[in-house]
């Protein structure tokens, strides 16, 4: 079986400090499983989540992202007399600066969306207590072979409480430049909300896929097990079925 090749592509500057300081690495995002499913027992006796292989598959499928400086906001404060979200990557040393002087990061500006661009009944929009989306500025090229294209998403079953990209899709086999991500607070949860988001903070899973014509169809179908198949079903390894009848193993290097 052949690999399909991924790449993630920066300047050799920002490279050759980045394998230094591993957090600001891309990697495969099966390394970033929770302590929490870790921490679960899965038997017989004690069935748990640790044994569904479709959240496991969705937790290590595909690559992640984590956030290339420190960046410290405050959302929903009042500033000069309107509710505003105040933001600023955090650049602590003179050896970073020169590094990521000519980077695509979050510096003293940003990027962002109006909330007019989304429309007032976007739920986006409210979640983020009707303030505008901030971009976290990404320094990283994706490319991926032709006819490749990647979904990006918040880390599946794995997101921070705080905050959330939103999701999107790109044609990285043709677009040739680094892809900024939008997000929200949870305002649900934070009405108000300061706090840091630390470098190495995972809040991109990057799932690359062959882009494909597909059409739909509606279908009856009767649905009938005889009493083999029904015995064949319930006899085979009680702990792992899915796992052992039907699933296919995924590969992420």
């Amino acid at each position: 079986m052949i690999d399909n090749k991924i790449e993630f592509l920066v300047s050799e500057k920002y490279l050759s400090f980045a394998k230094k300081d591993k957090r600001l690495l891309p990697e495969p995002i099966k390394f970033n499983i929770p302590d929490w499913f870790k921490d679960l027992k899965h038997g017989v006796v004690e069935k748990s989540l640790k044994g569904c292989v479709p959240f496991l598959d969705a937790i290590t499928s595909g690559y992640l992202l984590k956030m290339p400086v420190d960046y410290y906001f405050e959302h929903n404060v009042v500033r000069e007399g309107e509710r505003t979200t105040f933001w600023y990557g955090s650049l602590t040393d003179v050896a970073r600066i020169d590094i990521f002087d000519n980077v695509n990061i979050n510096k003293e500006s940003f990027e962002y969306h109006p909330i007019k661009q989304l429309g007032n009944k976007c739920p986006l929009v409210h979640k983020n207590v009707d303030l505008p989306v901030h971009k976290v500025s990404n320094p990283w090229f994706i490319k991926t072979p032709p006819g490749y294209s990647c979904l990006f998403v918040p880390p599946l079953n794995n997101t921070d409480d705080r905050f959330s990209i939103i999701s999107g899709i790109v044609d990285t086999d043709t677009f040739e430049n680094e892809i900024n991500f939008p997000f929200i607070i949870n305002g649900d949860k934070y009405p108000t909300l300061k706090t840091t988001i630390r470098i190495g903070t995972p809040y991109v899973q990057v799932i690359p896929f062959k882009r494909d014509n597909w059409k739909m169809s509606l279908n009856s179908v009767e649905h009938k097990k005889t009493e083999s198949n029904k015995a064949n079903y319930f006899s085979k390894n009680i702990l792992n079925r899915y796992k052992s009848m039907w699933w296919s193993k995924k590969s992420w290097k």
